[in-house]
């Protein structure tokens, strides 16, 4: 049933989206270094690598560059209309094709570059390798500033494989024992809501009892 709306749903937002896809692309290419999408390599279900589409918004080889595939605020390698896209999100808009193709779901855990899989517990891994990854989902709600969180810590990597990393995990397993159509809608509904109004702090009346996260990330996320 999910995945009937999945494909639904994806092909009635790349039709929607189509006419603002032919603004961005001919900006993209006749601007920054001339790329229009960039591929990364995800972890998804089964543990299968499929290649992830997103809008290009940062230097080419970024990965290798700075804090790498760690993104922060006012990254120094993020051209000057990727800013633009990172913060209204339209930079993942092109995932709906990963969507339709079926390497993603709309709602799942975040998909992991196979690094960042790695550092994950056994127990984290097996849970979500047997979902599809989403383009949205409860970490990625909870987590929807990520760049400014990691920005404001000491040191960027460190807080994020030691702090934010862990909780994301049992984010995930907390999502992917209630899956449900219900609250696959229930998380789109969510979804568009932040979106739409970031600031405000929807995900408290939204997402009742998840885990408990250590002080330091509590204040920070409002939990």
């Amino acid at each position: 049933m999910i995945r009937f709306f999945d494909i639904l749903f994806s092909l009635l937002g790349l039709f929607f989206l189509f006419p603002l896809f032919v603004i961005i692309i001919p900006i993209l290419k006749f601007s920054g270094e001339g790329e229009i999408f960039y591929f990364q390599k995800r972890v998804g279900v089964e543990k299968k690598i499929f290649g992830l589409f997103k809008f290009a918004t940062m230097l080419k080889n970024s990965e290798k560059i700075g804090t790498k595939t760690l993104t922060i605020k006012n990254d120094p390698r993020i051209l000057p209309i990727g800013s633009f896209l990172r913060k209204t999100k339209i930079n993942e808009l092109p995932q709906l094709i990963n969507v339709l193709k079926g390497d993603m779901s709309l709602i799942g855990p975040r998909p992991l570059t196979p690094d960042t899989f790695e550092k994950y517990s056994c127990k984290v891994k097996s849970a979500i390798s047997k979902h599809r990854p989403g383009l949205s989902g409860v970490g990625s709600i909870i987590f929807r500033n990520e760049e400014e969180i990691v920005t404001n810590a000491k040191d960027a990597s460190s807080f994020y494989f030691d702090v934010i990393a862990p909780y994301k995990g049992e984010l995930e397993i907390w999502y992917c024992k209630k899956i449900n159509i219900f609250f696959y809608f229930h998380l789109i509904l969510l979804t568009l809501l932040v979106v739409l109004l970031p600031n405000k702090n929807f995900h408290k009346f939204f997402l009742r009892n998840l885990p408990a996260p250590d002080e330091s990330l509590k204040r920070i996320l409002n939990l």
